[in-house]
C-alpha cells in the first residue's frame, strides 16, 4: 500500500496566481491579543516584488503550472477504471480540457507530451479492503464456519488456464492456477457467519485489460479429537449428518464458501459495494454477500514530473486551477457554487485514486483551496460551509499527517482573521438588501462552526471567544466607518452654516445605518453569533455623536440667529430618531444623548417663530387665490373652498412640530404646547378676517345671488375651520402631556390656560358664522314678509283659492332653503332654519294680528292658517328637518290658536263655545250655586231623548224673604243643530230652595243630532218673578253624546233587539259665567254682520250681567 507523502514543503506561494503573488499580504489583525488567542506560530517569508508582470506569469506558469500539467498528462495516460460520473471522456478531450485550463499552447502540450512519454510507467495496482461478510455458509458440525479468504489477479494467460480446468472440477481454483506469491490471503475468523475483517491488500498487475479480480472464501478446517466429536453429538444430534459427510472428505481439506470474481476493467476508479458470493456449482446458490473496498492506485509513480511535491500539494494546485478556469469561462456574475465541468471532475477522480488520496485529504484540499479562492474570486459562502462540515466529519474518522494538521490549523485560523476583517467592513461588503444579507449569515456560521469544530480546538489550544472578537470587530469597523464619513463631509470653510450643514449629514447617515443594523443586519448577527449588533454600534455612535454635537454647539454660543437655527433643526430631528431608537437597546446603561435636547434651547423660539410665520404667509396666500366656490358637488359634495383645506395643511406642521420636538422637561414641555395653541387660534382668527375681506372684495361686482352664495361657502368654510379646532386636543395629544405635567402643573392651571385659549378661538368662529348666518336669516326673511304680504292683500282674496294664494311663498321656500341645503354644512344649515322658523312665524303673527277686525277675517285667517300649515311641513321635511319639539314653540301654538278661531263660521265658532263650557262643566266640582238632579237617555227605536228633571239642591235665595221661586229652562243647543227643538220649562216651586221638580220631557232628535260637536242640553235655573224679570240661579251643560243610547254604536240587528235604556241619572253642579272672558264670544262679537252669531252673543253677554261669578260676598 501506498503511503502519503509528508514531505515539509511551503505551500505560501502554491495556490496563488501571478497576480495574487503581486499583492497578496496577510489579513489584517484586529489587536496583539488575536495573534495571541488563535496560536500563530508561523511568520510570513519575505518576498521580493517582481516589477515584470511578463516575467512573473513566465515564471509562474513554468514553476506552477507546468509541473501540474504533466502529472495531468501522466495521469491520463496511465488511468485505470472508470470514473464516477456518467459521462465518459476520451483521452483526446481530457488533453483539450486541460490545455484550455492550464492556457498551454500547442507546442508547450507537445513537449510535455513527449517528456511525460519519456517517464517510467508506474506499477498498476488495485488496493483491495475486504472489510466484512455476511450469511454465509456454515460448514462445521456446530453450524458456524472459520472463514478466511484469498485474494488474487489474473491476467489472460492465467484466465485462460483457468477455463480449460473447468471441463475437471477442482477444490481449488486459485491455488491450482496463481502461484502463491501472487495469492494473498486474510486472516481466519473462528466460528461466525458474519466475519468482520478490515484487512487491505494491495495487488499489482501488468494490464487492466483481459484481468480480473478473485476472491475465494474458504471454511478453514481443523481435526478434532474423537472426544470433541461425541461432545458435539451429545449437544447437538442434528449435527451427525454433517459429521458423516466430513468423514467422507480427505482429511485437512478446507470447504468453498464462495467466490467474487470481476473484471478490471469494468470497475470505476473506486469501488464501495456489496458483492454475491458466487457457488461453483448450482449447489447452494445463496452463500451470503461479501464487502469490499477496490481502488486502482500507482506505485512507484515517476517523480520527475513535480520533484520534490507531494501528492496532495499537487491535488490543492490542480484544484485550483481547474476552480479559476471555470469560474473565468462564466458568463454571469453570480457567485460560484462548487460547481465543476465533468472533465475536471474526472481528472480529480482519477488524480485522487491513483496517488491513494483519502477523502480527508480531498476535503481538506477542497477547504484549503476554497477557503483561498474565496479572498480574491466571486465564492459562494455555502461552498465553504459545506466543505467546512466534511473536515469536521473526517476528522472524526481518522488522523491526518502532521503537514496537514499544520496546513489545516493555519488555513482556519487565516480564514478567521479574513471573516473577522469582512465582519468590521460589513456595511460595505454586505449591504443591507436581501441578496447581500444571506451571505453574511453564510460567512458568520462558517466563522462559529470553525470555533465548533474539533480540528480548531485542537490545533488552536488558546481561549477564543468568538463572540467577543466579533463585537470588536464591529466596534473598530464602526470607529473607521464613522472616521471616513467624518472626512467626507469635513466643510469646505469655517462658515457656521457650512459647519452645521456638514454636521446634520454626517448625523443623517448614522441615522440611517443605525435604521440599517437594527431592521436588518441585527437578526443577522443575532442569529448566527448572538451579537446584538444594534446595541453595539449604537452605544459606539452614541460616543462619537455627541463629542461631535457639543464640539460644533459650542461654536454657536452667542451667535444664534435664525438662519442657523433653520439649519439646527435637521441635526435635532435626526438625533430625535436616534435617540427613540434607545427603546430596542436589550441592555440600556447610561447614554451621552439622554439629553440632547438641552443643548437646543436658545434655537427653539426661532424654530416656533419660523412655523407661524410660514403657516401664516401660507394661509394668506391660499385665501388671495380662493375663488369661494365649493370644491366638488355630487353624491359625496364638499361644500367648502380650497382656503379651508390649505388652511388644514396649514396647521398641520405646526402639530407635527409638537411631535418632532418631543421636549422631555414636562413644565417647558407645556409652556411650548401653550405657545404652539396660541399660535395656531391667531392663524385661525386671522384666516377669518382675512376671509371676510375676501368675501367683501368678490361680491362687489357681482349679483345678490353670487353674493349670497359666497356667504355660504364662507359659513361653512368657518364650520369646518371649527371642526378642526375641535381636534387640535387629539393631534396635540394634551391627554398625554397632562399625565406628564400632573406632578409639576396643576389641574387648575393646565385646564384654565390651554382649553381658555382655544374657547376664545371658537367663540370668535360662533360669532363670525352666526353673523353669516343672520345676514342670510335676514335676507330670506325680508323676502318672507314679502311673499305673505302680498298674499293677504284684499283685493286679491276673492280672486283666488287658499292654495294658489300661498303657492309663490311655497315656492320661493323649497327653491331657497333646497340651495341652502345643498351648499351648506349640515351644522349650519340646521342654524339657519331654526331662527327662519321663528321668524316666520313672528312675521305671521304681526300679519294676523294687524289685519283689520271687520269682513274677510276669515278667509284671510283660513289662508294664513293653510300657509302656517305649509311652513311646518316644509321646516319638517318628513323629518329630515328642524324636530317637532323646536316647530311647536309657545309663539307657534298661540298662533295656530288665534288662526284656527278666526278661520271658523259663527256655527263652529259657537261650537267650539259649548264644547269649551261642557269641559268647564266636566271639571267643576263646587256647587255654591247649587245642583240640579236628572235622569236622562236617548231610545234608538223612536228616536227620542228623555230627561226627568228631579230636583235641585243648595239654591241660592233670591228674593227678599230668603227664598226662591225656581223653575227649570231646558234647551238643545247649538241652535243652527236643533232649529226646530223648541224650549222646555218645568213648573215652578214657590218659596223653595230645594225644589223637587219630578218632570219628564222628551225631544224628538236624531242620533246624528246627538252626536253633532257642541251637541248639549242645557238647564238653566231661573227665580221666576212676577213683575220684573226672572232671576239666575245657574246654570248646566250636559254633553249629548256621553248618554245611555248614543255612546255606543249598534247595527241594525242589535237597534232591533235592544232593550230598553235604563237612563243615567247625573248631578249637574251649577256655574255661572265669568264676565268678557271667553275670546270666542269676542270673536262673534266682532262679526257684526251675522245675526244668528249676534243674538247668541247677546244672549251670552245677558248671562254674563246676571253672573255672580267674581262678585265679592
Amino acid at each position: 500500500m501506498s503511503s502519503q507523502s509528508e514531505q515539509t514543503i511551503t505551500r505560501d506561494n502554491l495556490l496563488q496566481t501571478p497576480e495574487q503573488e503581486l499583492g497578496s499580504s496577510k489579513p489584517k489583525q484586529f489587536s496583539p491579543a488575536n495573534v495571541r488567542k488563535l496560536g500563530l506560530t508561523r511568520k510570513t517569508r519575505d518576498r521580493r516584488d517582481d516589477h515584470n508582470p511578463e516575467e512573473r506569469a513566465r515564471k509562474h506558469k513554468e514553476l506552477e503550472l507546468k509541473p501540474l500539467y504533466k502529472e495531468l498528462l501522466y495521469t491520463i495516460t496511465h488511468r485505470m477504471g472508470k470514473p464516477s460520473s456518467a459521462e465518459v471522456f476520451t483521452e483526446s478531450q481530457l488533453h483539450q480540457y486541460i490545455q484550455e485550463a492550464f492556457t498551454m499552447t500547442e507546442a508547450e502540450h507537445r513537449s510535455l507530451m513527449e517528456r511525460v512519454h519519456g517517464t517510467e510507467p508506474p506499477v498498476y495496482c488495485l488496493m483491495a479492503t475486504v472489510k466484512e461478510a455476511k450469511e454465509i455458509l456454515g460448514k462445521d458440525i456446530s453450524g458456524f464456519s472459520d472463514p478466511y479468504c484469498l485474494l488474487t489477479i489474473m491476467e489472460d494467460e492465467e484466465e485462460s488456464r483457468t477455463r480449460r480446468s473447468k471441463a475437471k472440477p477442482s477444490k481449488s481454483i486459485v491455488k491450482d492456477v496463481v502461484s502463491n506469491d501472487k495469492i494473498y490471503e486474510s486472516e481466519i475468523k473462528k466460528q461466525t457467519l458474519n466475519p468482520i475483517w478490515n484487512q487491505t491488500f494491495i495487488l499489482e498487475f501488468r494490464d487492466i485489460a483481459g484481468a480480473s479480480f478473485h476472491l475465494e472464501m474458504w471454511d478453514k478446517d481443523e481435526e478434532l479429537s474423537l472426544t470433541q466429536k461425541l461432545e458435539d453429538i451429545k449437544t447437538n444430534f442434528s449435527s451427525l449428518k454433517r459429521m458423516i459427510k466430513d468423514a467422507k472428505k480427505e482429511k485437512g481439506q478446507d470447504d468453498f464458501l464462495g467466490k467474487v470474481v470481476l473484471k478490471l476493467q469494468d470497475l470505476h476508479c473506486t469501488e464501495d459495494n456489496w458483492y454475491n458470493l458466487e457457488p461453483r456449482t448450482e449447489t447452494y446458490p445463496n452463500r451470503g454477500k461479501c464487502h469490499l473496498n477496490l481502488k486502482f492506485i500507482h506505485k512507484a509513480r515517476d517523480g520527475t514530473l513535480s520533484a520534490g511535491r507531494s501528492a496532495y500539494i499537487n491535488y490543492c494546485g490542480i484544484l485550483q486551477q481547474f476552480v479559476e478556469a471555470y469560474i473565468s469561462k462564466q458568463k454571469s456574475s453570480a457567485p460560484w457554487k462548487g460547481a465543476l465541468c465533468g472533465e475536471a471532475q474526472t481528472l480529480l477522480e482519477f488524480y485522487a485514486s491513483q496517488n491513494d488520496l483519502s477523502p480527508f485529504l480531498q476535503d481538506l484540499a477542497k477547504w484549503v483551496a476554497y477557503s483561498k479562492l474565496y479572498q480574491s474570486l466571486e465564492v459562494d459562502s455555502s461552498v465553504l460551509f459545506q466543505q467546512l462540515t466534511s473536515v469536521e466529519y473526517h476528522w472524526r474518522q481518522q488522523e491526518l499527517p502532521h503537514q496537514q494538521k499544520q496546513e489545516l490549523g493555519d488555513s482556519l485560523h487565516g480564514f478567521l482573521q479574513y471573516g473577522l476583517c469582512l465582519v468590521a467592513k460589513y456595511r460595505d461588503i454586505f449591504p443591507p438588501t436581501p441578496s447581500a444579507t444571506p451571505k453574511l449569515h453564510t460567512l458568520l456560521r462558517i466563522l462559529v462552526q470553525i470555533c465548533k469544530t474539533q480540528a480548531f480546538q485542537k490545533l488552536n489550544p488558546a481561549q477564543f471567544e468568538l463572540h467577543d472578537e466579533v463585537s470588536d470587530a464591529i466596534q473598530t469597523g464602526t470607529q473607521e466607518w464613522f472616521t471616513l464619513k467624518k472626512g467626507l463631509h469635513q466643510p469646505m470653510t469655517k462658515d457656521l452654516a457650512e459647519i452645521v450643514n456638514a454636521l446634520s449629514r454626517l448625523i443623517g447617515e448614522v441615522q440611517e445605518d443605525i435604521k440599517h443594523n437594527k431592521d436588518v443586519w441585527n437578526r443577522v448577527f443575532l442569529s448566527a453569533v448572538q451579537v446584538d449588533v444594534f446595541t453595539v454600534v449604537y452605544k459606539r455612535f452614541d460616543s462619537l455623536i455627541a463629542k461631535e454635537v457639543r464640539k460644533t454647539l459650542s461654536l454657536l454660543q452667542g451667535q444664534m440667529e435664525q438662519a442657523l437655527a433653520n439649519t439646527l433643526f435637521p441635526v435635532y430631528l435626526s438625533l430625535q430618531a436616534i435617540h427613540k431608537d434607545k427603546a430596542f437597546l436589550k441592555t440600556r446603561g447610561s447614554l451621552e444623548l439622554t439629553n440632547f435636547q438641552e443643548d437646543f434651547r436658545d434655537a427653539l423660539p426661532y424654530w416656533l417663530n419660523q412655523a407661524f410665520s410660514r403657516t401664516q404667509e401660507r394661509v394668506e396666500r391660499a385665501v388671495q387665490v380662493d375663488q369661494l366656490q365649493p370644491l366638488q358637488s355630487g353624491a359625496v359634495p364638499i361644500k367648502h373652498s380650497t382656503s379651508a383645506v390649505d388652511l388644514v395643511a396649514c396647521i398641520q406642521p405646526i402639530c407635527h412640530l409638537w411631535e418632532q420636538l418631543s421636549w422631555p422637561d414636562p413644565e417647558e414641555a407645556f409652556m411650548l404646547m401653550v405657545k404652539l395653541t396660541e399660535d395656531v387660534c391667531k392663524i385661525v382668527v386671522n384666516y377669518c378676517h382675512t376671509l371676510k375681506e375676501r368675501v367683501r372684495v368678490l361680491s362687489e361686482n357681482s349679483d345678490p345671488g353670487s353674493a349670497i352664495n359666497m356667504l355660504c361657502v364662507v359659513v361653512n368654510d368657518l364650520e369646518h375651520l371649527r371642526s378642526v379646532l375641535n381636534r387640535l386636543p387629539t393631534q396635540l395629544n394634551w391627554a398625554g402631556l397632562r399625565d406628564r405635567t400632573q406632578n409639576v402643573i396643576g389641574e387648575s392651571q393646565f385646564h384654565n390656560t390651554l382649553p381658555s385659549q382655544l374657547q376664545q378661538a371658537q367663540s370668535v368662529l360662533g360669532r363670525e358664522i352666526r353673523s353669516a348666518l343672520d345676514t342670510l336669516g335676514k335676507k330670506l326673511n325680508t323676502d318672507i314678509e314679502t311673499q305673505v304680504r302680498n298674499m293677504s292683500t284684499r283685493k286679491r282674496l276673492p280672486s283666488k283659492s287658499t292654495e294658489d294664494a300661498a303657492a309663490p311663498l311655497m315656492r320661493y321656500l323649497e327653491q331657497e332653503l333646497q340651495y341652502m341645503n345643498e351648499n351648506l354644512v349640515q351644522e349650519n344649515f340646521n342654524s339657519l332654519l331654526t331662527p327662519l322658523w321663528n321668524n316666520s312665524v313672528k312675521i305671521l303673527y304681526q300679519v294676523a294680528t294687524q289685519h283689520p277686525q271687520q269682513g274677510g277675517l276669515m278667509v284671510f285667517c283660513q289662508r294664513l292658517l293653510y300657509t302656517l300649515q305649509c311652513l311646518e311641513q316644509c321646516f319638517l321635511a318628513e323629518g329630515n328637518g328642524l324636530p317637532e319639539k323646536t316647530l311647536h314653540s309657545d309663539e307657534y301654538m298661540a298662533l295656530k290658536a288665534h288662526l284656527t278661531h278666526n278661520s271658523l263660521s259663527s256655527c263652529q265658532l259657537i261650537e267650539k263655545f259649548l264644547e269649551r263650557k261642557i269641559q268647564e262643566q266636566n271639571v267643576n266640582t263646587s256647587e255654591k250655586y247649587g245642583a240640579v238632579t236628572l235622569l236622562a237617555s236617548y231610545s234608538r227605536s223612536d228616536q227620542r231623548l228623555r230627561v226627568e228633571v228631579l230636583n235641585a239642591v243648595n239654591l241660592l235665595p233670591m228674593d227678599s224673604n230668603g227664598l226662591s221661586d225656581p223653575f227649570v229652562q231646558l234647551c238643545l243647543e247649538p241652535n243652527h243643530v236643533f232649529q226646530e227643538v223648541e224650549t222646555r220649562c218645568t213648573r215652578t216651586k214657590s218659596r223653595d230652595l230645594n225644589p223637587l221638580f219630578e218632570e219628564a220631557f222628551e225631544f224628538l232628535v236624531s242620533l246624528d243630532q246627538c252626536r253633532a260637536p257642541g251637541a248639549c242640553l242645557v238647564l238653566t235655573v231661573l227665580d221666576h218673578d212676577t213683575l220684573m224679570t226672572d232671576d239666575f240661579e245657574g246654570e248646566a251643560f250636559l254633553a249629548l253624546k256621553g248618554l245611555p243610547g248614543v255612546a255606543r254604536d249598534m247595527k241594525g240587528d242589535e237597534l232591533s233587539l235592544q232593550p230598553e235604556v235604563t237612563p243615567a241619572q247625573i248631578r249637574l253642579p251649577l256655574i255661572h259665567p265669568k264676565h268678557n272672558d271667553d275670546s270666542i264670544l269676542a270673536l262673534l262679537e266682532s262679526r257684526r254682520g251675522e245675526q244668528e252669531a249676534q243674538a247668541y252673543v247677546k244672549k251670552r253677554r245677558q248671562r254674563e250681567k246676571q253672573s255672580q261669578e267674581g262678585i265679592q260676598p
